[in-house]
């Protein structure tokens, strides 16, 4: 019988892993790209429901050839304008040889969050993965999976399948610049992941939650509401999901709880919904 470190591991590498490593002077000149070709002002903050703003991105492979659509589907994608003046992401993404669905290049701003969530479940039965580039990156932005937190550490490909329950932060800046690239599963790929690997010093296991911790914060959140700050106060439990381990969907349901108590039964109904779009049961998913 495997010790429960290993069995942990191998279900945590289903979720996320490392591919490969890239060459530092290529991950500068990607970066260089990534931090100076795009404008300012096409970023676009989509998937509103999923984040608490400061998540933004640009499509570099789609099925329009505009990079300010970003909405991810299935589709045969052709170059954007804006990965045609970036020769040397352009350069990258042929060599890997992938069947892409979409690639965006993604930034996450200082104290942003994507909150708990799935993707994919809207698009077609085809089996894919989600890869990540970290370009630019720093200590605090992590992302969650499967109750650990994991620094998505730059000159490195990474696999995340998104299917499973994550969610990403960045708590202090700056910003956090990522290329991401959904793509089709075929021999291609399956060669890539082949020797695929987390190493333990890029993860924090995240310590489940007590009862009586959950009725602590529940009962701040509920305070904090009462007064008038109920944004706050979903935000304080929504922010839970990167601090301790916790059932798939426990902080959705307390968000519910917490308007209950209220007496806010069209605020209840809603977040109920959120939660069932959130976790992949309704609506478009094609976050980080």
């Amino acid at each position: 019988m495997l010790p429960t470190a290993d069995v942990d591991n191998r279900a945590l590498l289903r979720q996320i892993a490392c591919l490969r490593t890239i060459d530092v002077s290529l991950l500068e000149r990607l970066r260089h790209e990534a931090l100076t070709v795009p404008d300012e002002q096409l970023w676009v903050e989509e998937y509103s429901q999923y984040q608490s703003g400061g998540w933004s991105t640009l499509s570099l492979l789609n099925g329009s050839g505009s990079s300010t659509d970003v909405r991810i589907g299935d589709c045969i994608p052709v170059a954007t304008t804006l990965l045609e003046r970036m020769p040397v992401t352009r350069k990258l993404l042929t060599s890997l040889g992938l069947r892409y669905m979409w690639v965006r290049l993604a930034r996450l701003g200082p104290n942003s969050f994507l909150w708990e969530h799935r993707d994919y479940d809207e698009l077609s039965d085809s089996a894919r993965q989600r890869l990540h580039i970290p370009l630019m990156t720093n200590s605090s932005a992590m992302l969650v999976t499967g109750g650990v937190r994991v620094w998505l550490r730059p000159g490195r490909i990474w696999r995340l399948t998104p299917t499973h329950v994550h969610g990403a932060c960045n708590l202090l800046g700056p910003d956090r610049y990522h290329l991401l690239l959904d793509c089709y599963t075929d021999d291609r790929l399956a060669a890539l992941t082949a020797n695929e690997w987390l190493d333990d010093a890029d993860l924090v296991r995240l310590p489940p939650a007590t009862e009586t911790e959950l009725q602590v914060h529940f009962r701040k959140a509920l305070s904090l509401a009462r007064l008038g700050y109920r944004q706050s106060a979903e935000k304080y439990l929504l922010r839970l999901f990167y601090q301790r381990s916790l059932p798939e969907g426990l902080i959705y349901d307390l968000i519910v709880s917490l308007y209950d108590a209220l007496g806010d039964a069209g605020a209840a109904r809603e977040w109920s919904a959120s939660k069932t779009t959130l976790l992949g049961l309704a609506g478009s998913r094609g976050t980080a």
